[in-house]
């Protein structure tokens, strides 16, 4: 529950002031006087992440769908360990082996899309499927340093 996204597409209807929600939202995409946004997305310098990559979209869909019916849906964020599970038996990969674990990688690293989407996905949440010159993927951010 703890995703900044969520909350604000299924409380639209809620209690809350309008501009408040409003603010909040230019808070966490927009930059502070420090000129770091104010939920570290697109300032970090080093993103840790899994993912699954499958050559065709219907594949990936299918894991996506899954992610849907046991986390997404319920606006929870997918642990680790299951995302992992999935990688193994969907990824075509290398790194499905290990989970779709592809560790620390430095902004650079990886190419146009993916790392677009790896430094974009909060932490602790898991991109919708997006197609790179490699395939398509799914990506689970697990953490970000500087």
């Amino acid at each position: 529950m703890g995703k900044d996204s969520k909350p604000k597409e299924s409380g639209g209807k809620g209690k809350g002031k309008q501009a408040g929600g409003g603010s909040d939202e230019n808070a966490s995409k927009g930059k502070g006087k420090s000129g770091k946004s104010a939920d570290g997305l697109g300032t970090c310098t080093y993103v840790k992440a899994r993912h699954i990559l499958c050559e065709k979209q219907g594949k990936i869909n299918e894991a996506y769908k899954k992610l849907q019916d046991g986390w997404l849906s319920n606006g929870d964020k997918v642990p680790p360990a299951e995302f992992a599970k999935l990688a193994s038996e969907y990824s075509e990969c290398p790194s499905g082996k290990k989970g779709g674990d592809l560790g620390w990688f430095p902004r650079g690293k990886m190419a146009g899309p993916f790392q677009d989407v790896a430094f974009s996905t909060p932490v602790g949440a898991t991109s919708a499927p997006f197609k790179s010159t490699h395939g398509y993927h799914i990506i689970l951010c697990e953490g970000r340093k500087n």
